[in-house]
């Protein structure tokens, strides 16, 4: 049955629902172990004076159904910007119904629209549906690229380093 929904800016007053749904997708991803974020925190990092990040709602109604979170990087070898999409999630009652594609749509339109370099984003190797459901939209893997990781103490071990 399908289902009518808006996309629109987050606003600050969206913070719970976006931190309910981030909840979510560490469950989904198996990853709640590693998720400590603080809606004070998502708060600053989101709509704060030095805001790092920006992010979509999805609504059916008056109910978020999913959101989107992106924030620009740099492209050092085409010297321009581009997008980075940190998360995108719907909750599953509301999927196959064309909320996760209007929301990649919607980033990939203000991507363009500032003139970005490329659009881009990471899927867990397992997550077979969503590596999918990119690939169907126009993604290509890079499979010859590895993410590396330093955080907590091996962050401040490194940072100390001389």
């Amino acid at each position: 049955m399908p289902q009518s929904f808006t996309v629109r800016a987050a606003e600050r007053g969206d913070v719970a629902a976006i931190l309910a749904m981030i909840r979510e997708l560490a469950d989904y991803e198996h990853l709640t172990h590693l998720c400590t974020a603080t809606a004070a925190q998502l708060d600053e990092e989101l709509f704060g004076p030095d805001a790092t990040a920006e992010a979509l709602i999805a609504a059916s109604g008056d109910e978020p159904v999913g959101y989107a979170i992106y924030f620009h990087n740099l492209s050092t070898f085409l010297g321009r910007k581009g997008l980075y999409l940190e998360d995108l999630y719907v909750r599953p009652a509301h999927r196959h119904h064309g909320c996760g594609r209007a929301l990649l749509i919607a980033v990939a339109r203000i991507a363009a629209e500032r003139g970005c370099a490329r659009f881009e984003w990471m899927a867990l190797d397992w997550n077979a549906p969503a590596i999918d459901f990119y690939e169907k939209l126009g993604a290509t893997q890079m499979a010859e690229w590895r993410l590396l990781r330093v955080t907590g103490d091996a962050l401040r071990k490194l940072a100390a380093m001389r």
